[in-house]
């Protein structure tokens, strides 16, 4: 590995705050550096639609000034991060990846996007994105390549924010998740991602999909990172019905190390033949490594979460999705591609019945998950049944086989619809070089006991330390 450009480009966003709060390292100076590795980088991967640079350095410069007269907000202050395109930005235009909203300009910011203001952080870009988080592409924007391998996919629909943190351009990110938008882009490059619990993030300001499925969540290079980026954005808000009223523990002081008391389940039946060798066999090493963390791992098999799950997820997805965008299906037809613009149409013609049976199914599947995890703390399964697919499967149809929507979405989709905290982070590489995702999963709101497995998994191994061939190093 060569000199890295940048010493601190690469560091752990933990480690970076800790600097600038002890007035080592300055937010300008650090900002001017990642502005620098993003000119270099973004024409590569085309992580970013919009670089915010004058909004950046006039954020950094604030930063610098109250940490100098002693205000120093927390540990986001001073900090480049980004957001996926479909979070409100007052000022600043939110495609959401798609022609249709390529001048869209809000006038206020998301719930989460002012959270992270407040907390001094400093937005650097708007992530790129699939259009409307909907599985495909926009030509207008392109694809973002994977920093591991610039022939492979990131996935999505969050993988310009994957992306740009696997590569050092930022240090940590936000996206959402209605099927596993942010731990599959994750697992492809090799860094940690959570789909926090649902409600646990506020979606006001978040361009919807599906206001039953939708997630708001954090990425960074470690699990200590995502803890401190979910404190600062987590939490009811009176402008999202769907957030939750409860209060935000510290997650980054619950990350003990130690696993002691709890009872993992290795999930077996989503360690069949349809996953690949390769993952099925780190996955299994993973769970001992949380035993030697202190956890009791124990093989069980959810079969609750097969089948009807996936399903009932589709029939709540698509006529919300529809619904959503009815006021321009039809008046912007020609702005959408035409993978997105037919399931739209397929939501059209889901039935009320079968959308109403899905949401039954909904709540039968959270229900018996919830007794069969009264004795299990945590899940632990792959978070997707192969490595980063080519540059050109980003463009996923529902019936293309073994990488269609359904295959990919089949180890994440249920936690969506169940709304239980998932976390992935990597736990291996192909024989081809290509990151391995271990998928994490608790209770409803017990992110931080998920949290916690993440961390002491890390404490013992250093996949989460390997960095990519193209990066800021």
């Amino acid at each position: 590995m060569t000199e890295s450009r940048n010493p601190d480009s690469m560091a752990d966003l933990s480690d970076v705050a800790a600097r600038i709060a002890r007035r080592e390292l300055s937010p300008v100076e650090l900002v001017e550096r990642k502005l620098r590795d993003i000119e270099r980088l973004n024409p590569i991967l085309n992580a970013y639609i919009t670089v915010l640079a004058e909004e950046a350095m006039a954020a950094a410069r604030a930063a610098e000034n109250e940490i100098a007269a002693g205000r120093h907000r927390g540990p986001l202050h001073g900090v480049p991060l980004s957001v996926k395109d479909l979070f409100w930005t007052a000022g600043i235009r939110t495609t959401s990846g798609s022609r249709v909203q390529a001048d869209f300009v809000p006038t206020e910011d998301a719930t989460l996007v002012a959270r992270l203001k407040a907390a001094g952080a400093v937005i650097v870009a708007k992530a790129n994105m699939l259009e409307f988080a909907y599985a495909s592409v926009h030509p207008d924007f392109g694809p973002t390549k994977n920093p591991w391998d610039l022939t492979k996919t990131t996935s999505g629909s969050s993988g310009g924010s994957a992306g740009a943190v696997a590569s050092g351009m930022d240090f940590g990110s936000f996206g959402s998740d209605t099927g596993g938008s942010i731990r599959i882009p994750a697992s492809f490059c090799g860094i940690a991602g959570l789909k926090p619990s649902y409600g646990r993030v506020p979606r006001h300001g978040m361009q919807a999909l599906s206001w039953i499925l939708d997630h708001a969540g954090p990425f960074a290079r470690s699990v200590r990172d995502v803890a401190l980026l979910l404190g600062a954005v987590a939490g009811a808000d009176p402008r999202d019905p769907y957030a939750a009223d409860v209060p935000v523990p510290d997650y980054a002081a619950g990350l003990t190390g130690s696993l002691d008391g709890l009872t993992v389940g290795l999930t077996t039946n989503f360690l069949d033949s349809s996953v690949d060798p390769e993952i099925r066999a780190a996955v299994v090493q993973a769970a001992d490594v949380l035993s030697s963390a202190g956890a009791t791992v124990r093989e069980i098999q959810v079969p609750e979460l097969e089948g009807d799950a996936i399903a009932a997820l589709m029939d709540i997805l698509l006529p919300e999705a529809s619904y959503y965008h009815r006021d321009w299906i039809d008046d912007r037809r020609a702005d959408y591609t035409e993978t997105v613009y037919e399931r739209l149409q397929a939501g059209r013609r889901t039935t009320a019945v079968a959308y109403f049976a899905a949401r039954d199914t909904r709540e039968r599947i959270r229900a018996a998950v919830r007794d069969r995890m009264r004795e299990i703390d945590l899940l632990v399964l792959p978070t997707t049944p192969m490595v980063a697919t080519p540059l050109e499967s980003t463009t996923l149809e529902v019936s293309q086989g073994e990488q269609d929507l359904g295959a990919l979405i089949r180890l994440t989709g249920p936690f969506d619809v169940t709304g239980q905290p998932a976390l992935s982070i990597p736990c291996g590489f192909s024989a081809a070089g290509l990151p391995i995702g271990l998928q994490i999963v608790g209770r409803e709101l017990e992110d931080g006991t998920v949290l916690r497995a993440g961390h002491a998994y890390q404490e013992r191994t250093d996949w989460h330390r390997r960095r990519p061939a193209v990066s800021a190093d």
